[in-house]
């Protein structure tokens, strides 16, 4: 059976899946069911292998042997691998998985954008942070595998050996940056171990202060984590010294991490179109609010990324408005194409009522498995989408899910990463406005389910009601984030029931207009200069201050940077064609040079200014000078060198004394000074 240049082959797992080949074959050749591939069937795995296509195997746990059989051929650069058996076929008697099986092999050929990696190096130099008799052990047995260097927190109950195998330190954690292969630590208390100590641990000249670097660090201390979102952050091990399962498992784990490691740039920036802050006035932080691993911090009028530290949960390009943080790992482009073809592939395939079910493949895949092993399995018309992480998905990837067709969309998520939440329900929020606003019935279509518990999750996917929806229609996912999520919105809106032309959108919301009191608004032209979307613009023929709508993020720099305070936003969309063109918002006729007639500000404020200061202001009682104020910069300049009472003016210059003087003063017997005097 070939799938898009790909040969596959399907395994029945002896027959606990009921399939039937002429029920996958989409009216192509009909598919060889194996009954025992891993197996007895072994042969034609190897004959599939010869052939020089690219192979996919409908199996995921044999997934190992096969390919170490690919090795050896030596074509395991030729095959994949998709799991059908617990997505798709164990389920509960009287659901038909074809359908669904169809759509999860169309999934599995497509051919994401790969995406960038970054290269790190870890030296396995190693800090082992803890206390007592149980650290030393515990950096005993890791020195095996690393160097390993010792931090006591706490030396009270320390037996030490005969023979020091590693360097033992005092001290308490400070502050500790980086991530795998780059962590730098500060220590106070830092002391080495006397080496005369004989029944106690002493150690000499403490001091505070101390940095040092590291490759990777093993914290048994038993506090408060030393990084933020620590079980993220590549190279920092942590476990509760009372559990020794999970010290033995991070040691494990530890001595792993040394050499040369290539980790997913998971995100990409643009700082060309970030709306983080303008001149040192704050605009939007949603990212920075959103990282729950710290690799985000503010470098002035954009941000940093520190890939090294970022985990790749995707909440900050979710939330991004202006789509300058991107999500690469899958691009949106990709993620949406693999969205559209599990559904439509699913529906031509004959599938009912499709729903999607977003999960991480950490911990989801487990999940499902436990579901298809001792309860019902997924119900057939729950596709799955595994993703590196559920938090990436954005608004704009929502929608495109329900034009689609999909009657629902669950994601996912493990408890133990609650606080990672809101920016996702925001997005969803958002997303939920937008349907109801135009006639799709948003309500009740999305869901968060935040369990470990397998059953929990079982009764969530097979509770969910049956839902209408309209026809299923697909979108080229090209361009930025707000093109897309653009094309989804006028797609959505051809096939909505009476939808509204202007939305009310949540708080936060990255679309909108701005107002202005023009009362107080003197059209200074700070917020144009301020507006990092170019929604804001003048006009250099008069003053004026212009507002493109659908260019709008919401950012509120423009609304900060206002001296008069008197701009305030609306989170809304408007699907008018005026929000596409720009709007005046305020304009006044220009104040004109008395003297050479040039445009050179707002008559109403040279009206107000000459009327605050005429007659009050020591430098503008005459006539004349308050003349000044009405004239453009340079002639007023050139005005101020006329006038009589002018501080310019610097009296008649002194003739320069020439040798002719001396000559004349001397004929006449007068000093110099008393002959031009005289003369």
């Amino acid at each position: 059976m070939m799938v898009k240049g790909r040969k596959v082959l399907i395994c029945n797992c002896e027959e606990t899946m009921d399939l039937d080949a002429r029920k996958l074959c989409a009216g192509g050749d009909v598919p060889t069911i194996h009954r025992h591939l891993c197996r007895a069937g072994i042969a034609a795995y190897e004959n599939a292998l010869s052939g020089g296509e690219p192979l996919l195997v409908a199996c995921t746990q044999e997934a190992p042997l096969f390919t170490e059989i690919a090795e050896e051929a030596g074509a395991d650069d030729r095959v994949s691998f998709v799991n059908i058996r617990e997505r798709a076929g164990w389920t509960s008697r009287g659901q038909d998985p074809h359908a669904k099986i169809t759509a999860l092999l169309e999934e599995a050929v497509l051919e994401p954008t790969p995406t960038g990696l970054k290269t790190i190096e870890s030296s396995g130099l190693c800090l082992v942070y803890g206390a007592g008799q149980q650290a030393l052990d515990a950096a005993l047995l890791l020195n095996n595998r690393l160097s390993v260097t010792l931090l006591l927190s706490d030396a009270s109950d320390l037996i030490l050996p005969s023979v020091m195998e590693i360097p033992l330190y005092s001290g308490r954690i400070r502050g500790l940056t980086g991530s795998l292969g780059q962590f730098s630590v500060t220590v106070d208390g830092y002391a080495p171990l006397m080496p005369s100590s004989r029944s106690d641990a002493q150690f000499l000249m403490a001091r505070d202060g101390a940095q040092s670097e590291c490759a990777v660090i093993v914290d048994i201390s038993g506090g408060a984590p030393l990084v933020t979102g620590a079980e993220k952050r590549d190279g920092y091990f942590r476990a509760d010294p009372k559990d020794p399962a999970a010290v033995a498992r991070i040691l494990l784990e530890a001595g792993e991490m040394v050499g040369t490691f290539e980790k997913p740039l998971y995100v990409s920036y643009d700082a060309e179109i970030c709306a983080h802050s303008r001149s040192g006035r704050s605009g939007c932080s949603n990212c920075l609010d959103a990282c729950p691993a710290g690799a985000i911090t503010d470098a002035g009028d954009t941000v940093h990324y520190d890939h090294g530290i970022c985990a790749g949960c995707g909440s900050c390009a979710a939330s991004c408005p202006t789509g300058a943080v991107s999500y690469a790992y899958p691009r949106r482009e990709d993620l949406i194409t693999r969205i559209q073809t599990l559904i439509t592939t699913y529906r031509d395939a004959g599938g009912k009522r499709p729903a999607l079910l977003i999960h991480d493949e950490a911990t989801g895949s487990d999940l499902i498995a436990a579901m298809a092993r001792m309860g019902r399995g997924l119900p057939g018309h729950m596709l799955p989408l595994s993703l590196h992480s559920v938090h990436q998905t954005g608004h704009e990837v929502i929608l495109a899910a329900m034009l689609a067709g999909a009657e629902h969309v669950v994601w996912l998520c493990d408890p133990r990463k609650a606080p990672e939440l809101p920016p996702l329900e925001a997005q969803i929020a958002l997303a939920e406005a937008f349907l109801t606003g135009l006639g799709h019935d948003g309500e009740g279509r999305l869901h968060i389910v935040e369990t470990g518990d397998p059953g929990v999750l079982e009764d969530a996917l097979y509770n969910l009601r049956a839902r209408t929806w309209a026809a299923p229609r697909r979108i080229a996912a090209v361009g930025g984030k707000r093109d897309v999520a653009r094309a989804v919105l006028s797609e959505l809106r051809a096939t909505g029931h009476n939808p509204a032309d202007v939305i009310e959108l949540p708080a936060g919301a990255p679309y909108g207009r701005i107002s202005i009191d023009t009362e107080g608004c003197t059209l200074c032209l700070s917020c144009v200069s301020a507006c990092p979307a170019g929604a804001l613009g003048d006009n250099e023929e008069r003053p004026q201050v212009r507002f493109t709508e659908a260019a709008c993020v919401q950012c509120g720099l423009c609304a900060d940077t206002c001296p008069e305070k008197v701009i305030s936003l609306e989170p809304r969309y408007d699907f008018s064609a005026d929000a596409m063109t720009g709007r005046v918002l305020n304009e006044e006729e220009p104040a004109t040079c008395i003297s050479c007639g040039k445009a050179f500000g707002t008559q109403s404020t040279i009206d107000r200014i000459t009327e605050k200061l005429s007659g009050n202001h020591w430098m503008f009682r005459s006539a004349d000078q308050i003349k000044l104020i009405q004239m453009c910069d340079d002639c007023r300049v050139a005005a101020q060198w006329t006038m009589p009472d002018s501080p310019l003016r610097l009296g008649e210059r002194p003739s320069p004394r020439t040798t002719a003087d001396y000559l004349e003063a001397d004929k006449a017997g007068l000093s110099v000074d008393d002959f031009l005097k005289r003369n």
